[in-house]
């Protein structure tokens, strides 16, 4: 089975800075690309960024230039670095990873796994 954890969301004041976690665990061949999305109230789960396997980046505008996604492969693990954080940032925060299974020591297909999720309140 393979788990997918985010962590590292709380409350911050407007300009501040956070830094989520998101790790991977469980029995599997390789983790390849991670993406980071957010869900405010009322509003849609979207996209706003993400990191492949090869660790090339790509950002939504909403968040470019202020968030930054890197990973630690050995640790199984993805962060997202924000920055200058503005209260429309206020959402839950979730992490998916695309895994390869593995079966009798060969990959075994890719799937998307999603975690379960963290809160990040901008306020004052």
């Amino acid at each position: 089975q393979v788990q997918v954890g985010e962590s590292g969301g709380g409350l911050v004041q407007p300009g501040g800075s956070l830094r989520l976690s998101c790790a991977i665990s469980g029995s599997f061949f390789r983790v390849n690309g991670m993406d980071w999305y957010r869900q405010a109230p009322g509003k849609q789960r979207e996209w706003i960024g993400g990191i492949t396997g090869g660790g090339e980046r790509n950002y939504a505008e909403s968040v470019g230039g202020r968030f930054a996604t890197s990973r630690d492969n050995a640790k199984n693990t993805v962060y997202l670095q924000m920055n200058s954080l503005k209260p429309e940032d206020t959402a839950v925060y979730y992490c998916k990873a695309f895994v390869i299974l593995e079966q009798l020591g060969s990959p075994a297909g890719e799937y998307e796994y999603w975690g379960q999720g963290t809160q990040v309140t901008v306020s004052s």
